[in-house]
């Protein structure tokens, strides 16, 4: 997944507006571009964690055997630790690395 690879600050950060606007001449466009984004980065990171944690599931499970695997903990703390899809989303978007069209344009 690209969102571990991308090197952007895990916390908010103040951006100019100015910028968001320059490819699209359209602020809401803008910012519909990047939501749409952040949903598509937001369902892969999610999948990928479903993926791996669905290794430690087993059928027995029941509300008094419930189990602390350290592995499953570790694997959660590092998907806590990676920053919020919107972030990763931005972080593309201003450094064109995203690609849209507008279909009325074209």
């Amino acid at each position: 997944m690209e969102a571990k690879k991308v090197k952007t600050d895990n916390n908010t950060v103040t951006r100019d507006l100015r910028n968001f606007d320059l490819e699209t001449q359209n602020i809401y466009q803008s910012v519909v571009i990047a939501s749409k984004r952040a949903n598509q980065i937001a369902l892969e990171m999610k999948e990928e964690l479903n993926s791996k944690l669905s290794e430690f599931a087993t059928s027995t499970d029941n509300l008094e055997e419930v189990f602390e695997n350290r592995e499953q903990i570790e694997i959660a703390r590092h998907y806590e630790q990676l920053p919020k899809p919107t972030l990763v989303a931005i972080s593309e978007f201003l450094n064109d690395k995203i690609y849209s069209r507008i279909p009325e344009r074209d």
